[in-house]
């Protein structure tokens, strides 16, 4: 099944998109026309949309490198790609297409939620992009013309509203690797994303049609959304060949990748036991025999110090690595592209922003307990970090403790520096983002660097798309494609 995926892949890819290459002649049997089962199509793509990313642990100063300038690191990043055009939306396009043929509603609801996921987070990393033709070479539209990032975000939340309204909560989804066929936990994922696009917003009064704040009530006050950590939009890994962790075997993960000061300093001020679950103790903490609970024994390098310094605290034995089980454990915990800890911290700075009537200090010590509750429950043998741990003596700690009289700077701080906390190796690019957008929490930066708010355009697009890509350049940026170009969201 696999290799009848892979065929469909190439047979879209030839025709598809967006001008990554162009092609004379197709040689196909007009009686053979490609036929899958949507539930393969789904199976396929979830695979792929949840896997972990690791580039931006070191944009977000969560881990750093030592053995070369890593571009994301010191915040030099350039071009990215389009391929999850190809990679990605053809085959939740397929999905849709065939699930339309046997008028199968979820799969198409599961692949509108897809698309928005894709069109989503490719915005946010270069702000205008193909939307409303991009996926149809099989129209003959292979030079897409690019929307602005306002219509894109506006017509995916159009789109998620429409797979809210499509899903069937009573049909069991098969070939669903997330939540097992549960259609009823889709829909929670799916209204709860909504929320997630509506407060990255936050810096934009009106999107589209949608008042942000209005809508954003709505949906909360409205929609089922997730109620704990059983609803995470997660992928649950195998020992089994394609299904392992996605940093399983990873030789920079053995071997130059360590811990971020400024990440693990966050936990040691609290004395917050998720630390021990990520970093490793330093070399000299274990040859002091000191215990894995003992905070002292964390030590992280300096994100903007040249990588020679930081390679020189390896040999002072002064500096974690990466706790070993993200490299060897083929299982290790799920990663979730949308959590419940999430879902909730999102609730949290929309009731201090006065979006909803809630209590944001509610929502924040929910989100926290259901953080701690994830590792407590996924991470093996979770007695060796949280042995003796309370959470509710955690969040009355000062650094912790949420006081909503305070200012909204401060609740917002409060907020999203324990929303990153809860983000290592979860979640993708968000924390960065929230970074961009709220200021916090206040990564450390090398003096003179500023933070890149974007990525360039792939050069497939200047060679393939010109026009159009010039085009999208002229009405967003005044003509300048760099990492600096300050995109509609952020302004």
């Amino acid at each position: 099944m696999k290799n009848i995926i892979k065929s469909l892949f190439i047979i879209g890819l030839l025709t598809l998109t967006s001008c990554e290459s162009s092609l004379d002649t197709i040689n196909e049997n007009p009686n053979d026309q490609a036929s899958i089962d949507p539930k393969f199509l789904l199976t396929y793509v979830s695979q792929n949309v949840f896997q972990v990313n690791g580039d931006n642990m070191y944009a977000s100063r969560m881990m750093i490198g030592t053995d070369g300038e890593n571009v994301y690191q010191y915040m030099k990043w350039n071009d990215a790609s389009f391929e999850v055009y190809t990679k990605g939306l053809l085959n939740t396009v397929k999905m849709m297409q065939e699930a339309e043929k046997i008028n199968n509603k979820n799969y198409q609801a599961i692949g509108k939620f897809y698309r928005a996921y894709y069109f989503f987070n490719l915005s946010l990393k270069f702000g205008s992009i193909p939307y409303s033709e991009a996926v149809k070479g099989e129209s003959a539209i292979t030079q897409p013309k690019y929307d602005s990032q306002e219509t894109v975000m506006a017509g995916i939340l159009t789109e998620l509203k429409e797979a809210n309204d499509l899903i069937n909560t009573q049909d069991k989804i098969e070939g669903d690797i997330i939540f097992n066929g549960d259609a009823s936990k889709w829909k929670k994922l799916i209204n709860s994303f909504r929320l997630k696009i509506l407060i990255t917003l936050s810096k934009k009064n009106t999107v589209g049609s949608y008042n942000i704040a209005t809508e954003f009530a709505s949906i909360a006050g409205n929609q089922p959304l997730m109620t704990s950590i059983t609803d995470n939009g997660e992928l649950k890994f195998a020992d089994a060949a394609d299904s392992r962790y996605s940093m399983f075997n990873n030789s920079g993960y053995g071997s130059s990748l360590y811990m971020a000061d400024y990440f693990i300093n966050l936990f040691k001020e609290r004395q917050d036991p998720r630390l021990f679950t990520f970093a490793a103790q330093t070399t000299g903490a274990k040859e002091a025999g000191k215990p894995i609970t003992d905070f002292t024994g964390y030590n992280g390098g300096n994100p903007t110090s040249p990588y020679s310094e930081n390679a020189a605290l390896i040999t002072a034995k002064n500096i974690s690595k990466v706790n070993d089980r993200f490299y060897k454990d083929a299982t290790n915990e799920p990663s979730n592209i949308l959590s419940y800890s999430e879902l909730e911290f999102i609730l949290a700075e929309a009731a201090a922003r006065g979006w909803i009537s809630s209590s944001p200090k509610t929502h924040y010590e929910n989100a926290i307990k259901a953080s701690f509750n994830f590792y407590q429950t996924h991470v093996k043998n979770p007695n060796q970090y949280f042995s003796g741990f309370d959470v509710n003596q955690y969040l009355a700690k000062p650094l912790v403790a949420y006081n909503t009289s305070d200012s909204l700077s401060n609740q917002l701080e409060k907020i999203i520096t324990q929303k990153y906390m809860t983000m290592f190796h979860q979640s993708q690019w968000t924390s960065y983002y929230d970074y961009l957008r709220t200021g916090y929490p206040n990564l450390p930066l090398q003096t003179g660097v500023s933070a890149p708010l974007r990525f360039r355009y792939p050069q497939t697009e200047y060679n393939y798309n010109s026009t159009n890509l010039q085009a999208a350049l002229a009405s967003q940026y005044e003509g300048n494609d760099n990492i600096h170009s300050k995109p509609w969201w952020l302004q």
